[in-house]
């Protein structure tokens, strides 16, 4: 076993002498030189495994099937979606009726295709989503990528006349943020010139900004610090309860948010608190920013009606509230009459809250219902929560378990009479049972089937059990095994299961159970067995889960994921030679750290679009807005901690570390494919065994359309039989 390096030695070295920092230069000739001949050795030999074509096949054709489930979005009378597949690679927005979307074949009706925008204009669109003005929804601000970036281009659009509106709101490439406060005005939150971005790259300036003028006549409004990760405005339009709220995002979980009052905010609902306009913003004339008063590091939502009920604040707690008669736990979901609580009341009503096995993973509305799915064991529960003359009533849902349910609120509060307005939709899977879809209604467990996935492998024979482990400091972790057929826990285990253990630990992000064509059919129906690790730094257990391993508590979550893989060979449901392990983005950070900690337990790695080097990780792209999480490794005392675990610092030369396949994409522009070269370039001139696979398009979801997303997943499951087959 290795142990974890001290900070004296992972002391990390001077930025300049660092010899692969070229390979940052994202569109460099000489680091891109670099990739394509590493993406050349590692396509010919991973297509030419015998797994590859059948693998991509079966997974390009869930991707494009026509009977997976559309993802909907209701906007006024019509359910808005955006298909890939085959024949559009790019995809078509596209909208029906209720009535319509019933139907197992429904009519769709074409708003906007992007293979044809992407053709005629010579540009690699992705689509990035829609804002819709209510309540009539026909004006839109499209918001579109090159390559799958995070920077988009945003144009507005008519649904009605399905075009580009001539003359209309337009903004270039950036990492913009837009809002409709009326059909001729907007909230823009955009790169507005040096000075106007935070050192995460994202704007702290809001503006207001008019049809038909110049976008340098807009009027700023709001403020932030170049410290601050970003700055955000809310616009709540219900009638009788229109609200404008701004923030400024101080780290990645806590923030300063300010009610606009006055001719162009909210009269009389909003209360007296506080006199003065927030110190460092603006407003418009006739307007004043105050401070709204609630925890920096909660979620807190205004939940009302157009019929002019239940005006609610929601607050979801991540740290303890204390008030005069009693204090709330973190992870708790409260309700307080909103009125009230902007005058300065504190009384709340109780919609959740923590036990040691169940967590709140988030809730939607109906027009008298707070709906709250609950982890139980990381399983989901739906609950709904109906106001009375004494506060609140709950009403367990009778729903599939256990597995992961999702619902979402249909209703439009704009509208006083909504047909839709107690209806939800409501969906279920499990890492064996594809998604199902029905029409829910409040009130009653009945509910009206809609879609259902077929199939996409057989599960015949296939089992799921969650275990648990003990983690270095005693902790138990639990995780799921998803066993192929013929093996199970009850068979006699010998060590010789070729096991791929999947993890995520950070962001307070749960791995709840998911159907996947990739891990279902390419790894557990050819004989593999799938685990996924519930490991600290993720939200399986909500707000403490996650808080127990961030900053100098990180290694909690390395800890875990080694107590998992340590668990699997003690059990033997797999041995050292054949147990692989995957994770992307933070979860390539996971593996990455645990690759150089405890190489002896793995015999292959895929570090997805990864951070990697934590001493430069806050100089790159979005870095600086993850310190929250991490820590800044500019501060000594944080650096004494980063330090230990900083893969990219403490890779050594003359370790025997097992296969890695880096996947990441040059289009990334929020985790920068420096880590993932940097770090291959580093384990390649120590001799280890080294694949790198960079896509040119698809940003940090690794892939632009379908066909991309299908090779990169057969490149790493076809790569993980190589490694860990008989």
């Amino acid at each position: 076993m290795l142990s974890i390096p001290s900070a004296a030695h992972a002391a990390a070295p001077d930025s300049a002498d660092d010899p692969y920092l070229w390979l940052e230069e994202v569109q460099g000739e000489r680091a891109l030189e670099w990739v394509r001949a590493r993406n050349a050795e590692s396509e010919t030999l991973l297509r030419a495994r015998p797994e590859y074509a059948p693998t991509r096949a079966l997974l390009l054709g869930a991707l494009n099937s026509k009977d997976r489930i559309p993802a909907i979005t209701r906007r006024g009378d019509f359910f808005y979606n955006l298909w890939r597949d085959d024949t559009h690679k790019r995809g078509l927005w596209r909208r029906t009726s209720l009535a319509e979307y019933r139907r197992a074949q429904p009519a769709w009706e074409t708003v906007l295709d992007l293979d044809a925008l992407a053709a005629a204009e010579g540009e690699n669109w992705v689509w990035a989503g829609a804002k819709s003005l209510a309540p009539a929804y026909t004006r839109c601000l499209v918001m579109l990528s090159r390559g799958g970036a995070d920077a988009t281009v945003v144009r507005e659009f008519d649904t009605a006349t399905k075009r580009f509106v001539d003359g209309g709101f337009a903004l270039p490439e950036a990492k913009s943020e837009v809002s409709w406060i009326d059909a001729d005005t907007l909230y823009v939150a955009t790169d507005f010139g040096p000075g106007t971005l935070t050192t995460s790259g994202y704007a702290r300036v809001i503006k207001r900004w008019q049809r038909g003028t110049p976008l340098t006549a807009a009027t700023t409004v709001f403020e932030g610090e170049a410290s601050d990760v970003s700055v955000g405005v809310a616009v709540y339009r219900t009638p009788g309860f229109e609200r404008t709220l701004f923030s400024r995002g101080l780290d990645f979980y806590n923030q300063r948010s300010f009610l606009l009052q006055g001719t162009q905010g909210t009269q009389g609902t909003q209360g007296t608190q506080g006199t003065q306009a927030a110190q460092g913003s603006q407003a418009t004339p006739g307007t004043a920013l105050l401070p709204f008063d609630v925890p920096s590091d909660a979620g807190a939502t205004f939940w009302n009606s157009a019929s002019g009920r239940d005006d609610t604040l929601l607050l979801e707690l991540r740290s303890d509230l204390v008030t005069t008669d009693r204090t709330y736990p973190r992870g708790s979901l409260l309700a307080a009459d909103a009125a009230a609580y902007l005058r300065g009341e504190r009384r709340f009503d109780v919609l959740f809250e923590p036990t040691a096995t169940r967590s709140l993973k988030g809730f939607t509305t109906t027009r008298s219902r707070v709906i709250v799915n609950v982890l139980d064991n990381v399983a989901s529960r739906l609950e709904e929560w109906q106001r009375s003359a004494g506060g609140f009533e709950r009403r367990e849902v009778a729903a599939p378990f256990p597995g992961t349910l999702s619902a979402g609120g249909l209703g439009d509060p704009m509208l006083a009479v909504d047909p839709l307005a107690e209806h939800y939709l409501l969906s279920y899977a499990d890492f064996l049972t594809p998604e199902s879809q029905w029409l829910a209604r409040t009130g009653t467990d009945e509910r009206e089937p809609l879609k259902a996935l077929p199939a996409m492998f057989d599960a015949t024979g296939m089992t799921v059990q969650q275990l648990f482990a003990t983690s270095a400091d005693g902790t138990r972790v639990p995780y799921f095994v998803v066993w192929p057929r013929g093996r199970n826990e009850a068979a006699p285990a010998d060590g010789s299961t070729p096991v791929l253990m999947y993890g995520y630990g950070g962001f307070e992000i749960a791995l709840n159970p998911w159907y996947s064509t990739a891990y279902g059919g390419a790894w557990v129906a050819r004989g593999g067995a799938f685990v996924v690790a519930n490991i600290r730094g993720g939200g399986e257990f909500g707000p403490a889960w996650h808080q127990a391993a961030t900053r100098e508590n990180k290694q909690r979550s390395y800890d875990d994921f080694i107590a998992v893989a340590e668990d699997l060979i003690r059990r033997r449901i797999t041995s050292p030679k054949h147990l692989g392990i995957e994770g992307a983005s933070n979860g390539g950070l996971l593996v990455g750290a645990t690759l150089i900690q405890r190489p002896d337990l793995f015999n292959a790695v895929v570090c997805g679009v990864p951070l990697l080097d934590m001493r430069r990780y806050h100089q790159l792209l979005a870095g600086a807005s993850w310190m929250a999480e991490f820590g800044d490794p500019d501060l000594a005392a944080d650096w004494a901690f980063i330090s230990r675990y900083s893969p990219y610092q403490n890779a050594r030369a003359g370790v025997t570390y097992p296969t890695v396949l880096f996947t990441t994409s040059t289009r990334d522009d929020r985790v920068h494919p420096g880590h993932a070269r940097k770090m291959a370039a580093r384990l390649m001139e120590f001799g280890s065994p080294v694949l790198y696979y960079e896509n040119i398009e698809g940003g940090h979801g690794g892939a632009a359309d379908n066909a991309q997303a299908a090779h990169l997943q057969a490149l790493e499951i076809s790569f993980m039989w190589r490694q860990l087959g008989p």
